[in-house]
């Protein structure tokens, strides 16, 4: 099971803005083990069951499309596919159901990252 994730960023305002505005959260600002990091990390508790991380600016990490897909559960993944357009985002793949496994999309973040959302309904 995934412990941690980091989702990187170019911009840490504009992408803390994005994911606010898409998943209704905030962020805990952390300290970093280097200069020129910025770390800001999803609410969660790691002692329990799934997963927590962090939005992360490094001088030495890119966003991408390319690479680990994250994948945020949500009541309905069409709502944050909204979102993400209504914040600057993008949709690389609409809302698709994959059968009894409910449903996915792809979306791309303020940052130029690719995301996906999974939802039961």
């Amino acid at each position: 099971p995934v412990g941690w994730f980091e989702i990187h960023v170019a911009d840490m305002e504009r992408a803390s803005r994005f994911y606010t505005a898409v998943f209704q959260h905030t962020f805990t600002p952390l300290d970093t083990p280097e200069p020129g990091m910025q770390m800001r990390m999803f609410g969660g508790d790691m002692t329990t069951h799934g997963s927590t991380g962090a939005l992360v600016k490094h001088p030495m990490k890119q966003p991408s499309t390319e690479g680990v897909m994250v994948y945020f559960s949500c009541d309905d993944c069409a709502v944050q596919q909204q979102l993400a357009l209504d914040n600057g985002g993008r949709v690389y793949k609409a809302k698709t159901s994959i059968g009894g496994n409910g449903f996915i999309a792809i979306i791309g973040d303020s940052e130029g990252n690719a995301i996906g959302l999974h939802s039961f309904r």
